[in-house]
């Protein structure tokens, strides 16, 4: 007699725990998966992060470091203005040093006769004059001098008085510079 294998066994419910067994494999293989992924992913974050912060701190190092060379460079930069201003002081002070000699000279060879300076003062390009005149045209004579000289401007005669014999007077005159002469 041939002998025939009859399977008694449910094949249903061996399909549907081979199936199950397969989801579990698979489910457990792509929790795993997942879980790499997620732990790969966090630390590629975690590693950006901290370049990031190693970059961000060696930026804020050097953005400091440029702060204190800016701040040098403005200190030096207003040292150096405030040279400059000594430098043109000292220059304006020399160039002026022959001038006033030369305006005291010229105040000299344009005083006429008979005409006695008491009082010069200076402030800025305005000399002031106060003196004294035996007549009202040494002061015109005085006045006119002025006017024609390289070394003064504009005299302007603001008080003319009387007392001890003489005229006394006040006076204000414009300082300027002469014009150096075309061809010397």
């Amino acid at each position: 007699m041939a002998r025939t294998l009859i399977n008694l066994r449910p094949w249903r419910d061996d399909r549907r725990k081979e199936r199950q067994q397969r989801f579990v494999v698979t489910s457990v293989m792509v929790a795993l998966l997942a879980g790499a992924v997620v732990f790969g992913t966090g630390f590629y974050i975690e590693t950006q992060t901290k370049r990031q912060i190693a970059r961000n701190d060696y930026m804020r190092q050097e953005m400091a470091q440029l702060d204190t060379k800016i701040r040098e460079i403005k200190q030096l930069k207003e040292k150096r203005a405030r040279l400059l201003e000594r430098l043109e002081a000292i220059q304006e002070l020399q160039g002026n040093r022959p001038i006033i000699v030369r305006v005291f000279d010229e105040l000299v060879r344009v005083l006429p006769e008979d005409l006695y300076y008491s009082t010069l003062s200076r402030s800025g390009e305005v000399l002031t004059v106060r003196g004294r005149a035996s007549a009202n045209k040494d002061v015109s004579r005085l006045m006119r001098s002025l006017d024609r000289s390289p070394w003064f401007s504009e005299p302007n005669l603001s008080n003319v008085g009387r007392g001890d014999g003489f005229k006394s007077f006040d006076m204000r005159v414009g300082l300027s510079k002469p014009k150096p002469e075309e061809g010397s």
